[in-house]
């Protein structure tokens, strides 16, 4: 099975498990497992349907809802039914309800490709460097600046990072795109780097695609990548090569 056809599959597998004995899903779920670049997109895809579903199980249906749709429908008692067609039938509300219904399932289709095409996060971390409007404070973010600071950490083997205890501690905390980011910046060398970390489950869209990437701006440089739970970016005004020796 090729990598595309997994994918294709694994779109429709429900994000509770339900469908972990469904033998049409066998072959693309063996397949995940042992291809990590698929098992990295059905874990983002995953986490993403997980969030849809809570987002839509928490909307409140309005009371009186269903009373009001059926009251629409209701005779006045001078007519017969032959003489007043339901309004439901009428021509014009079936075509309005057929483009609703293709504007939703357009809009569902589209969703991750209309949030990757927003500005990224790499592009936003860049400005926020740019910026330097940086603080934050705890043992937590002390304890992480100065593992980050270490001459003989490669980071891109891998940081660990407690995400909630990080941002309860007092450790920047920023905005994109309606989700938290975290900030840090280190020392390393005599330059200074930020480093900005985001829970993959929030940006699943950007954390299925995202490969080890670097971006160069006017004035800084920034690398991002994915790292289990979270998505990573270093950005500097040191410049790429600085931030190269970091990785």
């Amino acid at each position: 099975m090729k990598n595309d056809e997994a994918k294709f599959i694994l779109h429709a597998y429900r994000p509770n498990g339900s469908d972990a004995g469904d033998a049409t899903f066998g072959e693309a779920l063996k397949q995940a497992k042992q291809d990590p670049s698929i098992n990295q997109w059905f874990t983002a895809q995953q986490a993403f349907d997980r969030a849809m579903c809570a987002k839509l199980g928490s909307v409140v249906v309005p009371t009186g809802l269903r009373e009001s749709i059926l009251a629409g429908g209701k005779l006045d008692g001078t007519q017969t039914a032959q003489a007043r067609p339901l309004w439901w039938r009428s021509p014009l509300w079936m075509g309005l309800a057929a483009s609703v219904a293709v504007l939703l399932v357009v809009s569902v289709a589209l969703w991750p490709q209309t949030a990757e095409a927003q500005p990224g996060l790499i592009d936003f971390a860049l400005d926020d460097t740019l910026r330097m409007a940086h603080g934050g404070h705890g043992e937590e973010a002390a304890n992480l600046r100065k593992t980050l600071s270490r001459s003989d950490l490669q980071l891109g083997n891998g940081v660990v990072v407690d995400f909630d205890e990080l941002k309860k501690q007092g450790c920047r905390t920023i905005s994109f795109n309606g989700y938290e980011v975290l900030e840090v910046c280190f020392n390393r060398d005599g330059k200074w780097f930020h480093c900005y970390v985001a829970r993959a489950s929030d940006f699943p869209a950007i954390a299925a695609k995202l490969k080890p990437t670097f971006r160069d701006r006017t004035g800084a440089s920034a690398a991002a990548w994915v790292d289990g739970q979270h998505i990573f970016v270093i950005a500097s005004k040191a410049g790429r090569e600085a931030i190269q020796r970091l990785i």
